[in-house]
């Protein structure tokens, strides 16, 4: 791993913050070049803040509902960021869709996971609709963040086997346990510069 400073990472969440645990839990080591500084909800009832607290982590909630707009939200989430010094941010289950404003101010510097092989099955249900197209292959990607929902240029994917009696609860199962693999890792990649985005794709060094 690369030996320089660690990079400071914001995780934004919503609801249980999985793939923030996997996050946190690979910071642990002194080693990872990147370490979790906040967490940052929309939801203040979300239950990975109080994971998050438990772990030691500063944790802040942003509810979107006191906001005339989405600008105005997206203008205190990255007021509390820049307060925090953050370089890289990672979306974990965070269910708001953002603006190209807030995208543009942040691009190359935050990554999105979501649960499928992109660019197969964008957005919501992908579990379900994978075993509704008859998918022999599913699986989970980690991608740059750009304005275009789940477009942006991929880092790591993973492929996940569907089995003949998967339901989408038991997919969904091995999908996240893929996720909370991959994760940990492409962060540690962009952190250490192993891969950067550049023109629209992820450019990776002759190490990654």
């Amino acid at each position: 791993m690369n030996t320089n400073r660690r990079k400071r990472v914001a995780v934004l969440i919503s609801g249980r913050g999985t793939n923030m645990s996997a996050l946190i839990n690979a910071a642990i080591d002194p080693q990872f070049p990147a370490e979790i500084k906040l967490v940052l909800s929309n939801r203040e009832n979300a239950a990975g803040l109080e994971t998050a607290d438990a772990a030691g982590i500063a944790t802040r909630a942003i509810p979107h509902g006191g906001f005339e707009d989405r600008s105005e939200h997206e203008a205190a989430i990255d007021a509390a960021l820049k307060s925090a010094n953050i370089e890289i941010v990672c979306l974990a289950g965070y269910m708001r869709l953002l603006t190209s404003d807030f995208v543009q101010r942040w691009q190359g510097r935050m990554i999105n996971i979501h649960p499928s092989i992109l660019p197969a099955f964008k957005g919501l249900d992908t579990h379900a609709r994978a075993l509704h197209a008859g998918c022999r292959v599913h699986g989970a990607t980690v991608h740059f963040v750009t304005a275009d929902m789940d477009e942006g240029p991929i880092i790591l994917q993973e492929p996940v086997r569907v089995e003949l009696d998967d339901t989408e609860e038991t997919l969904a199962a091995r999908v996240l346990a893929v996720e909370h693999q991959i994760y940990p890792e492409a962060l540690a990649m962009v952190a250490s510069g192993a891969v950067r985005m550049s023109a629209g794709r992820a450019v990776f060094s002759q190490s990654a």
